[in-house]
């Protein structure tokens, strides 16, 4: 879904068949201005949607911006200005605040997490675990909080989990078929498999063929284990159970990436305002 068919789709949702109130009480050719109040601490995000979506409706909607994605921002400052006409303002509060406050906590979140391992060489991922037709703009907040992206979808990489290895009749024969079928369909992805145990760790390597290593559920002693077996040999990822309280451990381990899907289903909304300005 393109950030255009998003926008629509929301509106649509959300107006209906008219905004009412509006049509009632403001007269279609009146000028407004708007600000936008931050009213939390951490990291904006949404700027660069909050446009998009005002110049859906208005495309000469003027913006004076006071901050940009990804600056540290504090309560009482002003993110923007914006002037449009009132009608614009009031259809698209609801849908701008309700982006720009849940982007702007995952990319808080995702900040501590960073801040939290920098003296590491590791990089935080996101996960799959997005809220439905809104995972491009989450995974964008992501990446201004200081993170990175895993796949977006199924179609970009393959990752061989649990479920297909299990379904498939084991390690081997999953890589295999795998790698078969890229190769049948001309298809140029990359794959990662998850593994359980030091024993799954061992199996990946005697067979090859892949790209990058989970090692899922690991302890930091059990992951600096496997680290130490792969040897280099493919990328590595840790993966479930890690959190701020434990997310050293394993980023002193060497491992390459951390995924946490917490970054974003565990995020808390900034509190933002947009309230009208009144010469």
């Amino acid at each position: 879904m393109t950030t255009q068919e998003f926008i629509e789709a929301a509106l649509n949702e959300d107006v209906g068949f008219g905004d009412f109130s509006t049509l009632a009480s403001i007269p279609p050719d009146a000028e407004g201005k708007a600000i936008l109040k931050i009213k939390d601490n951490g990291i904006l995000a949404g700027v660069e949607l909050a446009q998009q979506i005002f110049h859906y409706l208005e495309p000469d909607a003027a913006f004076i911006l006071y901050k940009k994605d990804g600056d540290k921002v504090q309560y009482g400052e002003t993110a923007f200005e914006v002037e449009a006409r009132v009608h614009t303002i009031l259809k698209v509060e609801r849908l701008t605040l309700n982006c720009m406050q849940r982007m702007s906590g995952i990319a808080s979140l995702t900040s501590q997490y960073v801040d939290k391992i920098k003296a590491y060489p590791a990089k935080i991922l996101d996960t799959r675990k997005t809220t439905p037709l809104f995972r491009q703009h989450e995974k964008d907040a992501v990446r201004i909080g200081g993170g990175y992206n895993h796949r977006m979808g199924l179609y970009d990489m393959v990752m061989l989990k649990d479920n297909h290895i299990d379904f498939c009749g084991g390690i081997e024969k999953a890589i295999q078929k795998t790698n078969e079928y890229l190769v049948a369909n001309n298809l140029n992805l990359k794959i990662e498999i998850e593994t359980r145990s030091i024993e799954d760790v061992l199996r990946v390597l005697a067979t090859g063929h892949v790209h990058r290593i989970m090692l899922d559920n690991y302890t930091p002693a059990q992951m600096q284990e496997a680290i130490q077996l792969i040897a280099g040999q493919y990328e590595t990822e840790a993966s479930g159970g890690i959190n701020l309280d434990n997310i050293i451990g394993y980023a002193r381990t060497g491992v390459d990436f951390i995924s946490v899907g917490a970054i974003i289903h565990h995020a808390v909304s900034m509190d933002l305002s947009l309230k009208a300005s009144i010469a």
